[in-house]
């Protein structure tokens, strides 16, 4: 979801480190138009400084099916160095958590009634995996996948919606991609897809810390019966660099019911 930085995650929440010496290496043939998207995002100070990012907003969900029937949820988004995440979707029925912490990662479905009827899962070493991808390209700002066992890919010009792009690939694994589209005049995120066709795009803009991030956040994707499915996010606020408590990301206790 970013300014361009986007926040990469997908909202309906059902969803190491490389030799120093490598990475210093891998770095120096690092595209240039990386430079230009992180000077549009905003000053170098600024976004080395950054620990941390909370997102709050509403998230709309519409199905190419029913396009007249949409789902509203309230959304908050927590990013925090060096590995931590945790989305919370509070809807009038349900309350959703998937949380990461390191290389543990869970979720949590709550009756919003009803507090004592709620299902916690751990989730698989593939979940993690992506939830920690997600983690880096939202505090990375574009720059540094090589220290976490990725690696960037330029994939040459292309253009989207008339723009001129250079597109960038940012790979985490085989099975964990992110396709960005950089306009090469200013450097500004124009689009992201995923190894899996999701396509995400960003509209408005706030400031935090001097910083630019999407007013909204766009994301196209198809359902399991092959429907096209819009989760568009309207963020309200973005507060950079808040401190947030280990036992937020933590696996809860399972405390009997």
């Amino acid at each position: 979801m970013r300014h361009h930085s986007s926040l990469m995650i997908w909202f309906r929440l059902h969803l190491i480190a490389a030799a120093l010496g490598f990475a210093a290496a891998l770095q120096a043939a690092e595209p240039a138009i990386i430079a230009r998207a992180r000077a549009f995002v905003g000053p170098e100070a600024a976004l080395a400084a950054v620990k941390s990012l909370h997102y709050t907003g509403t998230l709309v969900t519409t199905n190419s099916a029913e396009p007249s029937k949409q789902e509203r949820a309230a959304i908050e988004i927590v990013f925090q160095r060096p590995e931590q995440q945790r989305i919370t979707s509070t809807s009038d029925k349900i309350i959703e958590v998937t949380s990461l912490d390191g290389y543990e990662g869970w979720t949590r479905v709550q009756d919003a009634g009803d507090p004592t009827k709620w299902r916690q899962t751990l989730l698989g070493p593939d979940q993690v995996k992506r939830l920690r991808a997600q983690t880096w390209e939202n505090l990375a700002f574009f720059r540094g996948i090589e220290r976490v066992g990725g690696r960037v890919e330029d994939q040459g010009p292309a253009t989207v919606e008339g723009v001129a792009c250079q597109k960038i690939a940012f790979i985490h694994g085989p099975n964990i991609i992110f396709y960005r589209f950089f306009d090469v005049a200013t450097g500004r995120l124009v689009s992201t897809e995923t190894e899996n066709g999701g396509i995400s795009r960003e509209q408005g803009e706030w400031r935090a810390n001097g910083i630019r991030f999407p007013k909204t956040l766009t994301m196209t994707t198809k359902n399991a019966a092959g429907q096209t499915q819009i989760v568009t996010i309207n963020f309200e606020k973005v507060t950079v660099n808040e401190t947030f408590p280990a036992k937020l990301f933590a696996v809860p206790a399972m405390a009997p019911r």
